[in-house]
């Protein structure tokens, strides 16, 4: 059975018209509250000024925002609530900490009462115990990063707004951040919305992902499908093909430092080993540059002569030339109820005699994973209308 939309309550609708200069903003969007929604597209876009208007911080001139029952801003009835009063946790780029309060003092500011009660256990979550005596002149980026994290929360928003939350860090903080951002929307329940032009942010934290170009709506749904969609091979060429398989943890083989994984089909999958417990449910991320394909599969599942550790039993659902210059073909495979997204050449498409329909195994190296390439699956997603 078909999930069924969200109603109004549970979503942040969008419906506007904004003009700065000769740019020029028109979005209506649906998006569900829950999870991870990523705002995603090139410098000036229209990202962040979408999220300004949902903060409150710039007037909307034309158009109706609404988050659940509460009329944000309306147009035509002459609303538009303060930003204070609409419950919304925001996230710059930069932290915008007080220099003159501590740690503690910061993420205390603004705080309501009755969020006395989980200051604690959010400040375990975010692992910013140890800094609450500092001032945030002594504090990396990414710890800053963190401690803005906190005091938006702590604001108890029904929504958190994130504008390039990991811009100007290094690798290392990103990946450091980017686990505990994934955290958030399970362990305190607050829907995101996630603002970058980084694919790589995108396809290891969102679950939907709203895809924008020139100030409009190119395309928006669940990041997975949004994946998998050819005609969408050209604004998310940046991403590479990769696609995403969820599993659960198997076992860890100490002696190869591998952890296994079995996917809903049963197959399983063989990555470098990370921490997670035996049953975690894991999402991989799996680039198509990493995925060969073999028209039969490996004798007593040894793969003689190669390198490659994972093959899987797919069928080729779908295959697409992107254009008449491109040498390489397009594959979407079906392992069960999930789909990866493969390439091969023109030339091996022929000379393997490959067809749509076709069983085929999918060959996947070991090394196509890394620590942030496997994380914890969140719930499903609902559509984003």
């Amino acid at each position: 059975m078909a999930e069924q939309p969200m109603p109004d309550k549970q979503r942040l609708t969008i419906d506007i018209m904004q003009h700065q200069g000769r740019f020029q903003l028109a979005a209506q969007l649906s998006l569900p509250m829950r999870g991870v929604t990523a705002l995603f597209g090139s410098s000036g876009c229209g990202k962040t000024s979408l999220l300004r208007l949902v903060a409150g911080l710039d007037r909307l001139q034309k158009g109706r925002i609404a988050l659940g029952q509460t009329v944000l801003a309306d147009t035509e009835q002459g609303r538009c609530l303060p930003p204070h009063r609409r419950r919304l946790g925001v996230v710059f780029q930069e932290p915008r900490l007080f220099p003159h309060y501590r740690v503690a003092g910061n993420l205390r500011y603004g705080m309501p009462k009755h969020m006395a009660r989980r200051f604690g256990a959010i400040v375990e979550l975010l692992g910013i115990r140890q800094l609450l005596g500092r001032y945030p002149a002594t504090l990396s980026g990414g710890e800053a990063r963190r401690v803005a994290i906190g005091r938006a929360l702590l604001s108890d928003p029904a929504l958190l707004l994130m504008d390039e939350p990991l811009s100007g860090l290094d690798a290392a903080r990103k990946t450091e951040l980017l686990r505990y951002i994934r955290r958030l929307s399970v362990e305190v329940g607050v829907p995101i919305v996630f603002v970058s032009h980084a694919p790589e942010e995108i396809v290891d934290v969102a679950d939907a992902l709203v895809l924008m170009d020139a100030g409009k709506v190119l395309a928006s749904g669940s990041l997975d499908e949004m994946l998998l969609r050819f005609d969408l091979s050209e604004p998310l060429a940046g991403f590479d093909g990769a696609s995403r398989l969820v599993g659960q943890v198997h076992r860890h083989d100490d002696n190869d430092r591998l952890t296994e994984i079995v996917l809903a089909d049963g197959q399983l999958l063989r990555v470098p080993a990370f921490d997670a417990p035996q049953g975690q449910s894991i999402r991989l991320r799996i680039p198509a540059r990493d995925i060969a394909l073999a028209t039969q599969p490996a004798v007593s599942g040894v793969l003689n002569g190669l390198s490659y550790r994972n093959q899987l039993n797919a069928v080729i659902e779908e295959a697409t030339l992107l254009s008449d210059s491109d040498a390489s073909v397009e594959l979407r495979l079906r392992l069960g109820d999930q789909a990866l997204r493969a390439r091969v050449t023109r030339q091996a498409w022929r000379e393997l005699g490959l067809t749509v329909g076709q069983s085929v195994t999918a060959l996947v190296r070991c090394v196509a994973f890394s620590a942030q390439h496997a994380f914890a699956a969140q719930y499903s997603q609902a559509p984003i209308e």
